[in-house]
């Protein structure tokens, strides 16, 4: 098997809560290895270009104005079926059926907002995970 990398983002909800800690430890201790890391405020051409698979679907505005409402960390993670692991190790999207010991499932709960606030975004491909890392570490 060849190594892989994956995006993952911490969310704004995870980053005001002060959970960056917590997320990077717990990819660290999975034994994944961080290969770049960076804190930025999306703009709405960013955000758009990530997102654009979503576009017309009813929760795409919502989750936009999400990503805009505050500082975001976006993480290139590298190791073994790192994407795979990676979305085991974040949870189901529903924070509230989220097994306890994933990120979801211990540090995210439904707030009741438009969109689902869950801490975190992993890619869900290989295709997926290269595009994203374009999108977000562009050199």
């Amino acid at each position: 098997m060849s190594k892989e990398r994956t995006l993952v983002l911490i969310k704004p909800d995870g980053v005001a809560r002060g959970l960056v800690g917590q997320v990077l430890s717990r990819i660290e201790s999975k034994g994944y290895v961080i290969q770049a890391m960076r804190m930025l405020n999306a703009d709405r051409a960013l955000l758009e270009e990530h997102y654009a698979e979503h576009v017309g679907k009813s929760f795409y505005e919502p989750l936009v104005e999400f990503m805009l409402s505050g500082p975001i960390v976006a993480i290139v993670a590298e190791g073994e079926r790192v994407i795979e692991g990676f979305r085991s190790l974040a949870g189901v999207t529903d924070p509230t059926l989220a097994a306890p010991g994933t990120i979801r499932g211990d540090l995210a709960r439904d707030q009741g907002t438009k969109v689902v606030q869950n801490i975190v975004h992993g890619s869900d491909s290989p295709t997926s995970a290269e595009r994203e890392i374009q999108i977000f570490f562009k050199n």
